[in-house]
């Protein structure tokens, strides 16, 4: 069996409360913010963004559902959640359940911390990869500092011989059918279970180690963040992007820019609502991501877009940022008319932008100039805008 004819899914095991990061919290550390983006949010993404995964099922407490809609997180492979128990080894086994009834049960799951932001996509195709051949698959780490066995009294027992020792981390990867029937014989069990593949061993199933990846740390503690920001820094590069357009007025009572309506005696002529402001938004933003032109992803010569609302044209983009665990920082949008006046407009524009770009308004500029009356701008012909628009997306070699 190979990875391209199997249906994976993941559970996504998110209901602690974080009682580790102690009084240093007003939320779980799961929703907790890193570079503006929750924690809960990267994780999804990551799965979101592999080709091999085809469904993500998050589990999470009952307490935490508003927090969760929150994210507003939507994507075609993102399960609705679902909640979790009083521990997590019933969490992961409320997960299984709803997998075993789906439309399509999995052939393979993979069982992950939320805490864990960082899984690359080469570690979730060595665990399906090895899930397929061995029945299960972790990610471990060797031991690098001697290992001491302490005693009860505090004085050391024995030294262990650390090239036999890992340190186990997520995603923990098996055939389904196998991890369903472990997970259920263990309800009944007296053995404490610290992992799945605790429980996958006590079962007698096969669970074989591959290299862990140290960026693939669990946040547990407050410090933790610091070492997340960090990591993130050299995991991300800045790009920017430049945006131009054009649009010529024709008769009508308004105009349309940056998302809002505009009294005027013309209106823009255009195959959407000609909402010069926006296309050029959304040009600047393709651009940054290398990711072609408005023209290219929605061409005017479908009718599909005849009078659209420009808003689904920058929507896409943001959603083409987002899928590729990109941010949005900065949107510096310039409009160039004689009229109508855009001072008085600027803060809706402002707001409008924002909201379509799921960014706060700190990030948004919207400002106008005039051409002095020379050229089209001057003549009143219609209205040119220039922007720039800045954002991160992770290195790729």
């Amino acid at each position: 069996m190979t990875r391209q004819n199997q249906h994976v899914a993941v559970i996504i095991v998110a209901a602690g409360s974080g009682q580790r990061m102690g009084q240093h919290t007003a939320r779980p550390k799961q929703y907790q913010p890193i570079a503006s983006v929750p924690v809960l949010s990267r994780t999804i993404s990551a799965f979101l963004t592999s080709n091999s995964v085809d469904i993500v099922l998050p589990v999470i407490s009952s307490d935490h559902q508003s927090l969760f809609d929150e994210l507003a997180i939507e994507h075609p492979k993102l399960a609705s959640p679902i909640l979790g128990g009083s521990e997590r080894q019933a969490s992961v086994f409320n997960g299984l359940k709803a997998l075993s009834t789906a439309e399509q049960k999995p052939d393979i799951v993979l069982i992950h911390d939320a805490a864990r932001p960082f899984v690359a996509n080469k570690t979730i195709d060595e665990c399906i990869d090895a899930a397929i051949q061995f029945g299960g698959a972790l990610p471990a780490l060797p031991v690098t500092d001697t290992l001491k066995q302490v005693g009860s009294s505090g004085l050391v027992h024995r030294t262990l011989d650390r090239s036999l020792h890992f340190l186990a981390q997520t995603p923990q990867t098996f055939q389904f059918d196998a991890i369903f029937d472990a997970h259920q014989a263990a309800t009944t069990a007296a053995t404490v279970f610290t992992d799945d593949a605790s429980i996958a061993e006590w079962a007698g199933m096969n669970v074989k180690v591959i290299e862990g990846d140290p960026d693939n740390f669990k946040i547990t503690i407050p410090a933790d963040f610091q070492r997340a920001e960090m990591a993130l820094s050299q995991q991300m590069e800045t790009r920017v992007g430049s945006g131009f357009d054009v649009h010529a007025f024709e008769q009508g009572d308004h105009v349309t820019l940056g998302g809002i309506q505009i009294p005027h005696i013309a209106k823009l002529k255009g195959h959407s609502d000609a909402d010069v402001g926006l296309h050029t938004l959304t040009d600047a933003l393709y651009g940054a991501m290398a990711d072609g032109d408005i023209g290219q992803h929605f061409p005017p010569s479908e009718m599909e877009w005849h009078q659209a609302d420009s808003a689904i044209f920058l929507e896409h983009a943001v959603s083409r940022l987002k899928d590729r665990g990109g941010r949005l920082v900065h949107l510096d949008l310039t409009l160039i008319c004689e009229a109508p006046k855009i001072g008085p407009h600027c803060e809706k524009m402002r707001q409008r932008i924002a909201q379509i770009a799921e960014v706060s308004m700190s990030r948004v500029s919207v400002k106008a100039t005039t051409t002095e009356q020379l050229g089209f701008t001057g003549r009143k012909e219609g209205i040119a805008a220039q922007a720039a628009v800045t954002i991160e997306v992770p290195v790729k070699e």
